[in-house]
């Protein structure tokens, strides 16, 4: 082989050569963008399956809530009814007591029937403030009796225990008082629902209206703590997770 062919030769080894390494790192490039890209697209399914729990997640939160807004919608709507009817029952009465003019003989049989109706609301409504309420009866069944104390006056003051129950059904109080033998920090959140809590915290219970008993329910404790410092005005108010009964139809 003359010196001229072997110098082509060598060039061209040198070229393939070189092309070869250029090749090589092409691929290698390539490569490592696919890698890369694999990966990227792991994260990016990763992530999206994780978004994907986290709305499945909030939607059955979401389906929950609006299951439980609309029994206590339907609660309330129940619970409004009565107080109006309640309100209207009272207007009647108050509009026939101020217009007509007849003797005693006849209007005290109507308030005598209230006092009853209401004894007998109490005696069937939640147990709260037992003493206070049964007291109240007792003062104006005692003042049914007295001839010193006015038809106006028999009235006005029926009407205003009257007042005071509906007025238990708009607002939220703590008092102490007792279950048994324990003595308790009572919850009463309109006439929602009834709950205690032992002054050690170690107990929480709720009043069942179906089963008209205690149920101790540990469950509530947080809840009761919260809404005892709202009712306290220890705390801003605030929403409290409280046992509200399933409505029933009206029939």
């Amino acid at each position: 082989m003359n010196r001229s062919v072997g110098a082509v030769l060598g060039v061209t080894v040198a070229w393939a050569v070189t092309t070869a390494f250029a090749q090589e790192g092409k691929v290698t490039t390539v490569i490592s963008e696919q890698v890369k890209a694999e990966q990227a697209a792991q994260a990016t399914q990763k992530r999206i399956t994780q978004l994907d729990d986290e709305a499945t997640g909030m939607l059955s939160d979401y389906r929950q809530m609006i299951t439980e807004a609309q029994g206590i919608k339907a609660y309330t709507e129940q619970l409004g009814a009565q107080v109006k009817s309640q309100d209207e029952e009272i207007a009647t009465m108050t509009k026939q007591i101020a217009e007509i003019e007849t003797t005693s003989r006849e209007v005290l049989p109507m308030m005598t029937k209230m006092l009853d109706t209401l004894e007998q609301f109490v005696k069937l409504d939640m147990p709260f403030l037992a003493d206070e309420r049964a007291n109240r009866i007792a003062t104006l069944k005692d003042m049914m009796t007295r001839a010193d104390v006015s038809l106006s006056e028999k009235y006005r003051r029926i009407v205003e225990a009257y007042q005071v129950e509906m007025e238990y059904g708009r607002t939220l109080e703590a008092y102490e008082g007792k279950v048994g033998d324990k003595t308790v920090q009572f919850l009463r959140a309109g006439r929602v629902a009834l709950l205690y809590q032992t002054l050690d915290g170690k107990e929480t219970g709720y009043w069942d209206v179906n089963d008209k008993s205690w149920k101790i329910d540990s469950s509530y404790n947080d809840a009761i703590t919260a809404g005892l410092k709202v009712a306290k005005k220890q705390a801003a108010p605030d929403f409290i997770k409280v046992p509200v009964p399933a409505p029933k139809e009206i029939k």
